[in-house]
């Protein structure tokens, strides 16, 4: 495995590669979720690249950008094991420049649920993804379904700016009691973690009452908050593919989301019906 952290000597790289090169890109601290990633990259092309980045224009003021859990070594180790050929670690300096030309979100998705909570993080995400497809020429970039508008949103950056990259969406990765996997679930103290389970519960609780034939937004999304009365529930929502708000679920074209904070860590978890 090769750890490259100099955007000259990536893109000399990147050029010398043939044959399709699939990427994942990440934000350090990575665990069963980053690799069910990295091991779809490595089943479907001919190279895998991993990048480790944590980039500081998707963190807004008070945010915990200097306290984003950081494991490099163990990082390393991970990814060699898993049979990445190129891990790209670049430092802040490299990937961002004074008076640089910026992307923006798109001004509707980019802008309600999480764009709503935390103004400009879509911003910063398209920005850095532009960058690094820009630098990895991807024919695959694999994205958790966990962060859904994330992976919406960078399906549209792809289609809009005609990019060459298939944009490869992967299931979400729980623990054994339901919990999603997230770097952020190490802040979590045993008591935090506990109650940090109603998240995924009232997700189980809507996808059953969907399946008997459960289908008002508004009754869904009250059973869910009866179930996560312990926590501070930003917000549900009912949407379709495209983010749009639903009355009725549908089935095939329905996904369900909740922002919570459990102590001080928030966290997303939704389903896709």
């Amino acid at each position: 495995m090769q750890i490259i952290k100099n955007i000259e000597e990536i893109q000399a790289v990147r050029k010398k590669m043939r044959g399709s090169v699939g990427f994942v890109p990440t934000m350090g601290a990575l665990h069963q979720g980053h690799l069910t990633l990295i091991r779809k990259a490595r089943e479907e092309n001919d190279h895998v690249v991993v990048s480790i980045f944590v980039n500081p224009t998707q963190f807004l003021p008070g945010e915990d950008l200097d306290e984003y859990p950081r494991r490099e070594e163990a990082d390393r180790k991970i990814c060699e094991l898993a049979g990445v050929d190129i891990l790209f670690m670049p430092a802040t300096d490299a990937m961002y420049h004074r008076d640089e030309v910026t992307l923006k979100a798109p001004p509707y998705l980019g802008y309600i649920l999480e764009g709503h909570r935390r103004p400009g993080h879509f911003d910063g995400v398209v920005q850095i993804v532009m960058k690094l497809f820009g630098l990895m020429q991807p024919t695959r970039a694999y994205f958790g379904r966990k962060d859904a508008q994330q992976l919406r949103i960078l399906k549209k950056m792809a289609e809009d700016l005609f990019l060459p990259v298939e944009i490869v969406p992967v299931d979400t990765v729980r623990e054994d009691d339901g919990l999603a996997l997230s770097s952020r679930n190490v802040y979590l103290n045993p008591e935090e973690r506990e109650r940090a389970l109603s998240i995924s519960k009232s997700l189980k609780r809507a996808s059953r009452l969907v399946m008997a034939g459960e289908t008002d937004a508004e009754a869904i999304k009250l059973a869910m908050r009866e179930i996560m009365r312990g926590i501070d529930v930003e917000y549900i929502a009912v949407v379709d593919r495209d983010f749009m708000p639903l009355e009725k679920v549908e089935i095939k074209n329905t996904l369900i989301l909740v922002a919570a904070k459990v102590g001080k860590t928030r966290l997303i978890d939704n389903i896709w019906l």
